[in-house]
């Protein structure tokens, strides 16, 4: 079986869904292709039992770990959304100065090919679709905008106004974290405590989902088929374009050609893609002449910090409403930057479960009633030793180890002391290991120099013609804040780059693209 579009996007994450979103009204005729199905609705949604402890929406596969050759389970979820579906619809920006050289105790932060200028009007665009509530003018860290954001930020319960009250008065500057749900007039939201990490049944989150592919199919330009796992991408006989895209749904083998191929699956999956298909023109694998496909792997340094005050308990349902970015750039007596802290959602007793099993519910209950509960965040640095490979068997090996490290510890012990002064008695931290890769990026960077980066700065493959890529493993770096509203800016600008260079016009910032581009 064969058939051809004018695009084809694979995946249907944040890259792929916006992207899918953002050309829409091209007239191109567009296929998303998705691995998995659409998530159903249904009770377990919302059962904290069922994420935390069966793992019912996370992929039924196993990566290897290469340092110890042992299998494990990552945080990957296969439906249409993508990871999205699970998310806690942060949509922070990076800050100006991530686009920079940006020196840290571990090393050096490399500069983008691009500046927060080039995509700050994307930004914008973004936070339009995906329903961004938020105040500007209050994170200390924070560029410039052309566009207010486009709703006001998530209310925040009793208990986190306090906080927030606690933070000011020891010299912090805590701002609205901005959120993208459905909470606008006549909105879909009832800001419940399912909300970060847990699938929504009401299609009131800002996933890429509900606000990229759903949007995107109601065009009629765009055509979904799911259940459809790409096996590899075949070029020509000088390895210089797609030619065919093998897939097999269900055991139903196709091959689907296109003028333009768009590869959306994940920093891992798209880096195993390209690996997977090498040829005699890319013994390597696809788009590798620079020996940098899987390289530089990051998922950043991640801690939850669970503080307890056993003498007051936390009521609140939709915790994640503030965050902190006054350590962003440096710290108490340290002159590198730490990171950004900002609220999970509210941890409930089988989610601790799922992390301690021998411990009793009701002690796990007395924490999760007690505590506030944070994400502290810093740089990952990139690495190409930290890298995606196959085994023989096709298995995806991934090979990381965390660096940066002594200053994760320190934004840790600084964050337990903020919370120390705040009035919180009792701490307990546990960071994050290898199967947490929810903010995964690195492993296709982009950049001007095809000798050391995969694809140039619109994220097209520097190797071939009509190949490009569109999810975080674009990213040279992986900063110390959530990547999805960038990964979705860096969507819509590829989209109107797309228009132009395939004889149309750009639609969204047509000035940001130059002609012949």
């Amino acid at each position: 079986m064969s058939r051809s579009c004018d695009i084809v996007i694979i995946g249907t994450g944040m890259g792929g869904g916006t992207l899918a979103r953002a050309l829409k009204d091209s007239g191109l005729k567009i296929l998303l292709l998705e691995r998995g199905s659409m998530l159903p609705v249904e009770p377990e949604n919302q059962s904290a039992s069922a994420l935390f402890i069966e793992n019912r929406y996370k992929a039924k596969e196993f990566w290897i770990d290469a340092k110890t050759g042992q299998p494990y389970k990552p945080g990957v979820h296969y439906w249409v959304g993508g990871n999205t579906k699970v998310f806690g619809a942060a949509f922070p920006r990076l800050r100006p100065q991530d686009f920079d050289d940006l020196e840290h105790e571990g090393g050096t932060s490399p500069a983008w090919p691009i500046s927060y200028d080039d995509l700050e009007p994307y930004y914008g665009i973004v936070e339009r679709w995906y329903w961004v509530h938020g105040e500007a003018g209050i994170d200390p860290t924070e560029g410039w905008r052309s566009s207010p954001y486009p709703h006001p930020p998530v209310p925040a319960d009793p208990y986190m106004l306090d906080l927030a009250d606690r933070m000011r008065q020891i010299g912090l500057h805590p701002f609205p974290l901005p959120i993208g749900i459905d909470l606008q007039t006549g909105g879909k939201c009832i800001r419940c405590g399912t909300c970060d990490a847990f699938p929504c049944m009401y299609d009131a989150k800002g996933d890429a989902d509900v606000c990229g592919v759903r949007p995107a199919l109601a065009s009629g330009n765009v055509e979904l088929q799911t259940n459809t796992c790409v096996r590899r991408l075949i070029t020509d006989q000088r390895g210089k374009k797609i030619i065919g895209i093998e897939t097999d749904r269900n055991g139903v083998f196709e091959t689907i050609t296109a003028g333009t191929v768009v590869v959306a699956c994940g920093a891992v999956n798209s880096a195993a893609l390209l690996l997977r298909s090498a040829n005699d023109a890319h013994p390597r694998g696809l788009a590798n002449a620079s020996d940098q496909v899987g390289r530089n792997y990051m998922v950043h340094n991640n801690a939850v910090l669970i503080a307890i005050d056993p003498r007051r308990a936390n009521p609140t349902i939709f915790q994640k409403s503030m965050a902190i970015n006054d350590f962003y750039f440096s710290g108490p007596d340290y002159s590198y930057p730490l990171g950004n802290l900002q609220p999970v959602g509210k941890i409930q007793t089988p989610m601790l479960k799922g992390s301690v099993p021998r411990v009793p519910n009701v002690v796990l209950g007395q924490i999760a009633g007690h505590s506030t509960d944070w994400w502290v965040m810093s740089e990952d640095l990139p690495d190409p030793d930290n890298r995606v490979t196959l085994g023989a068997d096709g298995a995806i090996r991934v090979n990381w180890t965390p660096n940066n490290t002594v200053t994760h510890r320190k934004f840790i012990d600084v964050s337990r002391d903020v919370f120390r002064e705040a009035g919180y008695k009792v701490m307990i931290d546990r960071v994050m290991g290898i199967e947490t890769n929810s903010h995964q990026v690195g492993t296709l960077r982009f950049g001007v120099d095809p000798a050391t980066s995969v694809l140039d700065p619109y994220c097209k493959a520097h190797d071939l013609d009509n190949l490009y890529v569109m999810d975080a493993s674009f990213f040279p770096s992986s900063t110390a804040v959530n990547p999805a509203l960038t990964i979705g800016a860096q969507a819509v600008r590829m989209a109107d780059h797309l228009m132009v260079r395939l004889g149309g016009s750009a639609q969204h910032v047509p000035t940001s693209v130059p002609a012949g581009a």
